[in-house]
């Protein structure tokens, strides 16, 4: 601790108003609290507290100390979590947001060439659910408990986010289909297979490409019916699996659930996929960035 332990204790019995108190919430004996609190005044050489049969009151000077060390006292715990957090960035440490949706997988292929450019880097695993509250949340607050998130994103999506992204790639999109389908029999789909069909697609306005995707098909394949749903999670895949829909997907989800078949399209459609990172990344977090990019192989 940075500051006189015996502080805690002095604003205890401030707050409870008696020895008796104090000592039952804190799990000592009441002598153990006087000796503490005739310690601090000693130490001070002030009187902090007027006693009576009818209990404690502060003194003029305990009531100045009373209100300077609650500041103290949380300054100090806020040092420690700054200092924790300082420790982490000496250790180089990375964490990433994984769920069902996001997972760590780039990480693998990446790895020598990311260790070549950054060989203190270090990794840690943040497992989160992924549910519309939750997600957005993560997002807004990259850097504090998770760092990057790997994803789909528009520029939009990261407006109303407030985060920033390294774009990676241009994901073709895919269709998914249950292993039991007729579709899962070909190895490669055109629009006309999807005639009749139940498409599952995103809700409008969650990104603009797919949205573009949206009035195209509507446009020319009318014949697709296009179901909306609200976010990419693993119920959308599971209801993929328990019905004769069509999902749309990208290779980076194949491995979601394992009765799905990821098949190939042709069609022309692409969204981008990359790292979610705070606005301002601290320089671990740069500089793994700036390796991720270097690294990463272009078509």
């Amino acid at each position: 601790m940075m500051y006189n332990p015996q502080l805690d204790t002095f604003l205890r019995v401030a707050d409870a108003g008696s020895f008796n108190k104090a000592a039952e919430e804190l799990f000592i004996t009441p002598p153990a609290v006087i000796k503490q609190i005739t310690s601090l005044e000693a130490s001070l050489d002030l009187q902090l507290f007027v006693r009576s049969p009818r209990g404690l009151k502060l003194t003029e000077a305990g009531k100045s100390i009373y209100r300077d060390a609650q500041y103290v006292v949380q300054y100090c715990k806020d040092a420690v979590v700054r200092a924790k957090n300082a420790v982490e960035e000496g250790d180089k440490v990375i964490r990433i947001g994984v769920s069902p949706m996001t997972p760590g997988q780039f990480l693998l292929n990446l790895w020598p060439g990311i260790k070549a450019y950054c060989p203190n880097i270090k990794f840690k695993m943040v497992p989160y659910e992924n549910t519309p509250e939750n997600s957005v949340e993560i997002l807004r607050n990259l850097g504090q408990n998770i760092d990057i998130v790997a994803g789909l994103f528009d520029q939009n999506f990261l407006k109303i986010r407030q985060c920033a992204a390294l774009e990676l790639s241009r994901e073709p999109i895919r269709c998914a289909v249950s292993i039991y389908h007729p579709l899962a029999a070909k190895e490669r789909l055109t629009p006309e297979d999807l005639h009749g069909e139940n498409f599952l697609l995103i809700r409008r306005g969650w990104n603009r490409y797919l949205d573009q995707m949206r009035d195209e098909l509507w446009r020319d394949h009318p014949q697709i019916h296009i179901v909306d749903f609200e976010m990419f999670n693993i119920n959308v895949f599971n209801q993929c699996e328990n019905s004769e829909d069509i999902l749309m997907t990208i290779d980076n989800w194949q491995q979601v659930h394992p009765l799905l078949k990821t098949i190939p399209v042709d069609w022309g459609y692409t969204i981008p996929y990359g790292l979610l990172h705070a606005p301002k990344p601290s320089p671990t977090v740069r500089r793994f960035l700036d390796a991720v990019q270097t690294v990463w192989p272009r078509e």
